[in-house]
Parts: C-alpha cells; sequence; structure tokens
C-alpha cells in the first residue's frame, strides 16, 4: 500500500505536552499542506521504521495556532532532538478536533492507537 502522504524533517524540541500527557512525540515543522487529523503512520529514525499515530495540525485543545506534525512512535524511548526522521502517511484516523480537557484527550489518543495497530494489523 502507498503513503497518502510523506513528510520529512529534523526533530525539534515541542511544549513536551505530549510527554505529560504520556504520549511523547518527535515534532517537525510541517513544510507542505496535509489536511489535519490523526494518521496510522509509519516514521523512519536513522535506519529503522516504527509505527506510529501522527498528528498533523494546530493543537486546538490547547488554543494553538501554528500547524506542525507531531509522531508518538510505538513501542520506543529513544532521544531523538536533531535527528532527521520521514514520515509516511497511511490511513486518516480521525479529523482534528477540540477536546475539553487534556483527560478526555487522553482518551480518545487511546482509541486512535487502537485503531492505528487495527490497520497496520490488517496490512501485514
Amino acid at each position: 500500500m502507498n503513503p497518502l502522504y510523506t513528510l520529512s524533517g529534523v526533530v525539534v524540541k515541542g511544549q513536551k505536552r505530549g510527554k505529560k500527557l504520556g504520549f511523547p512525540t518527535a515534532n517537525i515543522p510541517l513544510t507542505t499542506t496535509i489536511p489535519e487529523g490523526i494518521y496510522a503512520a509509519k516514521i523512519q529514525v536513522k535506519d529503522k521504521i516504527y509505527y506510529s499515530a501522527t498528528f498533523i495540525g494546530n493543537a486546538k485543545t490547547f488554543s494553538e495556532q501554528d500547524s506542525k506534525a507531531e509522531s508518538y512512535i510505538l513501542a520506543f524511548s529513544d532521544d531523538i532532538y536533531g535527528e532527521e526522521v520521514t514520515i509516511w502517511l497511511y490511513h486518516k484516523i480521525r479529523d482534528n478536533q477540540f477536546f475539553t480537557s487534556a483527560d478526555e484527550l487522553v482518551k480518545q489518543m487511546h482509541k486512535d492507537i487502537k485503531a492505528i495497530r487495527h490497520f497496520f494489523k490488517i496490512m501485514i
């Protein structure tokens, strides 16, 4: 299956909000227009490829205005700030949305990751 979109960039430090919520993300600047939302994705870090939940857009829940790409890499915990990564977006799980609390967002992220795991099991 071919990806819907491909993007790459150097991992930069973000707000560290994902880490506080239990979902640390690799953030890269968004240099192309991609529809906002959560995607089932793969990310290449150095010479290895991992599965990820990748968010494209601005964090409405936290009143952010700037669009970015944030990837939560499944089963991964290395520090990769400054690393060049490539991300392939395969399937849009849902649109970007506003949550009334961080707890509500975390509950939805668990559902998103479950959907992403299911998507990639179908492909394998």
